[in-house]
């Protein structure tokens, strides 16, 4: 059972998913890092204010001793349009990528050769040349 195990955790499409996982997570990082670096103050110079901060406040919390604001409902849609940009920028890269695999793979497939021989029309030709004659 170990070693069946083995072989299967060993295959090159398991270990490539492994990797891609990894990778994709990694990648994950970088572009939550841009989102909230980059383009979150950028679009929040647009609203006027920290972008991952918009809310729609439903109710009205109460401040607390330490300054923070208990009981509150709201809305946080800043921090879900921040997810929406990751995910976008996510699915687009990788779009670019599989495109840029597919256009490799097309190029690798050699060109199918032509045959050699004659085709059935020429076949035929020669057959209705040579009924003719007698």
């Amino acid at each position: 059972m170990l070693k069946e195990f083995k072989e299967f955790a060993m295959k090159g499409n398991l270990v490539d998913i492994a990797v891609a996982f990894v990778m994709g997570a990694a990648f994950n990082k970088v572009v939550a890092s841009f989102t909230g670096g980059i383009v979150s103050p950028l679009i929040g110079l647009i609203f006027n204010a920290d972008f991952k901060d918009l809310k729609y406040v439903i109710t009205e919390g109460v401040v607390n001793d330490a300054g923070e604001v208990a009981g509150e409902v709201a809305i946080l849609y800043g921090d879900f349009l921040t997810n929406v940009i990751d995910f976008v920028i996510v699915a687009f890269v990788m779009f670019m990528v599989i495109k840029g695999i597919t256009r490799m793979k097309k190029k690798e497939e050699p060109a199918p050769t032509p045959a050699a021989g004659p085709t059935d029309n020429d076949l035929l030709l020669q057959i209705r040349d040579l009924l003719k004659k007698q």
